[in-house]
């Protein structure tokens, strides 16, 4: 397969022809017309076409990572902002280590997957305890343990 025009960097910067795509209302659009084939290959559909992206790694980034409270039930939450500028709840559930030690989880009510930056890795840290008995590692958010899942073997 060739290489597509558009690619996305492992940092979640588009770029198109080697150019650096900056236009926040292009992107929405092509964020909201994303998808994944059955290989999770990346592609917009825009008006029956289709563009496959070659991306670096996810096609999504978690730019921040903060702590509030859910005004209905008062229960604790994690917010992330995403890097197409969306607010959502973290699902817990959801989070891995990959290769190089890199921070993962699944946005999109788990469509997607989205690497954490640098920067918003430090911010979920604040809250990653480690369990000394067996050398894991989790966040207690309302009581509860979230274990933070391990990479395979085949992904180290």
């Amino acid at each position: 397969m060739n290489g597509s025009d558009i690619r996305i960097d492992k940092d979640g910067i588009w770029y198109y022809r080697g150019a650096h795509m900056f236009r926040k209302d292009i992107l929405c659009i092509f964020f909201e017309n994303l998808k994944q084939d059955d290989c999770n290959r990346y592609f917009v559909e825009l008006n029956k076409e289709i563009c496959y992206l070659d991306v670096e790694d996810t096609a999504f980034v978690i730019t921040a990572v903060s702590k509030r409270k859910d005004p209905a039930s008062g229960s604790e939450q994690l917010e992330v902002l995403t890097s197409d500028d969306e607010h959502e709840i973290l699902d817990l559930t959801t989070l891995t280590v990959g290769r190089d030690h890199v921070m993962y989880c699944r946005i999109k009510d788990g469509k997607f997957p989205a690497r954490f930056t640098r920067k918003s890795y430090y911010q979920l840290a604040e809250f990653i305890e480690q369990d000394g008995a067996d050398n894991t590692f989790y966040i207690l958010l309302n009581h509860q343990k979230y274990f933070i899942k391990s990479p395979s073997p085949d992904t180290l």
